[in-house]
């Protein structure tokens, strides 16, 4: 722990988000690629939600997974995107000791929530490939909620417990984060406990989250890959490899970005800001596309709708 005479994290009222270190005249192109990466955020994911809740033919499982990822991308870019933004061009870039607490338990909870429900969407894709007629007793309703409430309990303990250990540490070098929202390596760094401790809880709890939840994506997408080869249509084979490989690309971004940024060595501040640029707000922008709007089923839904809603205002 810090000397008497030094200040610690009781007596911190104010961080400053540091940000990207770029000349100031490209704040407008970072705002700008901001608000364009979030405003696609924003109409994926609700379009998405929407689309779930009106049509019925959507009221299935595998869609009922895509809602909540939807809604977990949703929540966790929006709790990093509008922050990151208003520091653009903002000159203090402060923010709270209650905001950036705030700030890293919903992330942490969201984003682990995401990891476990990826995971869980997996096995539903293997589960409806590999044994298609076994799908409704495998996969039953009351079973995906449980899986879906699972994940979000083990984001919700993990949060917590990161939460925890962080805002337990004295911060006494600095109160200015290297980074562009409050994570827990960027305030490691400003501590001046011994956080030999916290690094090894961090590490595990972070290997315990990750390699669970990246094996059972793998082999639920090697028993896949497995029964799409015995497809006779090439046509049929070339058509899943295409869904395969989309899905597997978009966790890979997110996985090997959230695995550089929690069980790496922590040598350089700017390439942690680039891997939490990919899992923070690259994979919600492409979730939606790659899982939804690819969908036939999500395709037509969407074009019904519009056409309701055109009909209604041609009406009107």
């Amino acid at each position: 722990m810090g000397d008497m005479g030094t200040p610690n994290h009781s007596e911190v009222t104010d961080f400053t988000l540091l940000g990207f270190r770029v000349l100031p005249q490209l704040h407008i192109l970072l705002f700008l690629l901001f608000l364009l990466i979030y405003t696609m955020i924003l109409l994926g994911t609700v379009g998405m939600m929407v689309i779930n809740m009106k049509d019925p033919w959507l009221n299935t499982r595998m869609y009922f997974f895509l809602g909540n990822l939807s809604f977990i991308n949703l929540i966790y870019s929006s709790v990093i995107a509008p922050k990151a933004m208003i520091n653009f061009w903002s000159v203090s870039k402060s923010i709270s000791f209650a905001g950036c607490v705030t700030q890293l338990f919903l992330f942490a909870l969201f984003i682990v929530t995401e990891g476990f429900l990826l995971a869980v969407m997996a096995y539903d894709h293997f589960i409806a490939i590999c044994n298609p007629r076994l799908y409704s007793i495998q996969m039953s309703t009351c079973l995906g909620v449980q899986l879906v409430a699972g994940s979000y309990i083990c984001g919700c303990i993990s949060s917590v417990i990161e939460t925890s250990m962080t805002f337990t540490l004295s911060f006494c070098a600095s109160w200015t984060i290297e980074h562009f929202y409050c994570d827990d390596r960027p305030l490691q760094r400003l501590s001046c406990s011994n956080i030999f401790i916290h690094k090894l809880a961090s590490f595990c709890l972070s290997g315990i989250i990750i390699l669970p939840t990246i094996i059972v994506i793998i082999v639920s997408y090697l028993y896949i890959l497995s029964t799409v080869l015995k497809i006779p249509s090439t046509k049929g084979r070339q058509k899943a490899f295409s869904t395969c490989s989309s899905h597997l690309g978009v966790m890979s971004v997110l996985y090997v970005a959230v695995s550089c940024m929690y069980l790496t060595p922590d040598t350089s501040p700017e390439l942690s800001k680039v891997a939490s640029l990919c899992y923070s707000l690259l994979t919600p922008m492409l979730n939606p596309l790659i899982y939804s709007l690819r969908n036939k089923d999500v395709k037509e839904a969407l074009r019904k709708i519009l056409g309701e809603n055109i009909f209604l205002f041609i009406s009107v």
